[in-house]
């Protein structure tokens, strides 16, 4: 089987966006690769992190992962800090990196446009640690969204410039983006995407919202004056984000939904996208919570990170008798 590999970082709520643009597709790669998922939890603390929220955010996660579908026999799941691997190669990536192609990444240029005082060194240099983070584990392919691609292209260019300095090395990863769903837009303004630092509460739908509360918050999802239920991302951006999520949550494809509404209205659709959530984040809770008070997490953590460290300890002994750490034979 191929390789695959994924991180998400342990800040703030996962929202139905992270459901539906990575982890749904987690679930189904699981079966075709060699799934490898940790939490990044070291990339979390490139901004001021409180501790208590970031161990909370931490299991929540992983128990939402196990709900959702992660099967741990079928995949590694594990925590990045329990890795030690993972920032020997950043440091040795760091070295590698040239100080333009961190001023380019989006992040950090972003950042510093809107004159934003306060950046650390972790926030501009953290590129480097996500490179280890998938050449460690010698990654075929990396899903990602569109906002993600030069995060690997600038992974896959340290791959190279390393297997060329030093002979063949690493496998350079390819990006694997997803078809549908790949991205969820807010609620009330579908122009941005569904975000955990949404500023109206109304905008995202978060994976332990009350689904009550979460229904509503479809029912009065922003659409649009054309009053036609079609699907058109360009002129109709809120009935199509609408759309989107109804064929990942119910697995209908969005032709079938559409030829169902003719000639109907956004309320009766709007009704159904409700109970199709309402349902979905009943069933998703309840895995959740029984999840949380097995105490599972711990041992499956461990578990991973027993299979993850060996495959990432034999990757950074060889990078560090190539560049010259290792002096004895």
């Amino acid at each position: 089987m191929k390789r695959m590999l994924s991180g998400i970082k342990p800040t703030g709520r996962l929202h139905l966006g992270n459901y539906i643009g990575a982890i749904s597709q987690f679930v189904k790669y699981q079966d075709e690769y060699e799934m490898y998922i940790f939490i990044a939890n070291q990339h979390a603390i490139t901004v001021p992190t409180d501790p208590k929220a970031l161990r909370q955010n931490t299991k929540d996660l992983i128990a939402l992962y196990l709900a959702a579908g992660l099967d741990p026999e079928k995949c590694t799941l594990f925590l990045q800090s329990d890795v030690d691997a993972h920032v020997k190669l950043g440091w040795v990536f760091t070295c590698l990196t040239y100080m333009g192609e961190l001023q380019r990444m989006t992040q950090y240029k972003d950042k510093t446009a809107k004159g934003e005082t306060g950046i650390t060194d972790g926030l501009f240099t953290y590129p480097c640690l996500m490179a280890a983070d998938i050449l460690l584990y010698d990654a075929d392919y990396v899903p990602v969204g569109q906002d993600q691609k030069q995060h690997v292209e600038l992974t896959r260019h340290l791959a190279e410039r390393f297997n060329n300095r030093y002979s063949e090395t690493f496998v350079v990863p390819q990006p694997l983006e997803t078809k549908v769903g790949k991205k969820i837009f807010s609620l009330q303004d579908p122009t941005k995407k569904m975000s955990k630092s949404e500023t109206d509460a109304k905008g995202t739908i978060d994976l332990l919202d009350d689904p009550a509360v979460a229904r509503k918050k479809i029912m009065s999802a922003i659409t649009d004056s054309v009053g036609i239920i079609q699907y058109d991302p360009e002129s109709q951006p809120g009935l199509a984000n609408l759309l989107t999520i109804q064929s990942v949550l119910a697995n209908e494809p969005i032709e079938d939904i559409v030829k169902r509404y003719e000639g109907k209205g956004y309320g009766e659709l709007k009704k159904e996208i409700g109970q199709t959530v309402f349902d979905f984040l009943t069933d998703l809770q309840a895995k959740y919570k029984k999840i949380i008070e097995s105490n599972v997490i711990d041992q499956i953590l461990e578990e991973g990170a027993k299979k993850a460290s060996y495959v990432a300890n034999k990757k950074i002994r060889k990078v560090y008798k190539k560049i010259g750490f290792t002096i004895t034979k």
